[in-house]
């Protein structure tokens, strides 16, 4: 199945909103959404036509795919996995995309961004509980310990990674012990550690149709 492999910044600039898909250049001068606050396109200035509430819905739904990475296959099975279980079903599937193996190396520290976590996990790079795992998408548990193998443990981009988490900071529901490189998985996420705007429920709108 292919992958986006166009600009990033140009979904960020889509999206109207900076969903940090380039690690440390979103947070330097460089950054395009920061330059161009303004859709893509030849006519990215001119849109103001109010949008309708199917188009605000599919955005948000939009939005949250490309802020995790997932196709519309993988997220509708979020979705309804979400839909089974007990609890608010929104809250659940932002929680169960927090804890894809891919995001919880980003949010470690171990990678600068959810891509370059997915790549890591892809090419063995992590493990659970001292057990290879290369499945971008496997759902961490409370208890798990996510540790990056030996060798990766001497790279330089691993260390500048780390600098890097040190700024933007951990979640509470995440234990981090850079030297000894590795995280535990301390709680569930909850709905309040999610600090980026995003509206849960017009999602659930948008798929109950």
């Amino acid at each position: 199945m292919a992958r986006y492999s166009g600009a990033s910044c140009r979904i960020c600039r889509r999206e109207n909103l900076k969903l940090f898909l380039k690690g440390d250049r979103c947070y330097s001068d460089k950054c395009a959404f920061e330059r161009r606050a303004f859709a893509p396109g030849q006519h990215g200035q001119n849109r103001f036509r109010k949008p309708s509430d199917y188009a605000v819905q599919l955005r948000e739904k939009q939005k949250v795919k490309h802020l995790y990475g997932v196709f519309e296959t993988q997220f509708r099975r979020f979705f309804a996995e979400a839909e089974r279980v007990r609890g608010v079903t929104g809250a659940t599937l932002l929680s169960m995309l927090e804890r894809r193996l891919d995001n919880v190396v980003y949010r470690l520290g171990f990678a600068s961004s959810r891509t370059q976590g997915r790549q890591m996990v892809r090419h063995s790079l992590v493990t659970i509980n001292g057990h290879k795992v290369n499945i971008p998408s496997y759902q961490v548990k409370v208890g798990d310990i996510v540790s990056l193998k030996e060798k990766q443990q001497k790279s330089e981009l691993v260390a500048d990674n780390l600098q890097g988490a040190a700024r933007r900071g951990v979640p509470s529901w995440l234990e981090l012990d850079a030297k000894a490189f590795k995280g535990t998985v301390k709680a569930l996420p909850n709905r309040d550690e999610i600090t980026l705007p995003i509206q849960e429920q017009l999602i659930v709108e948008l798929y109950s149709k």
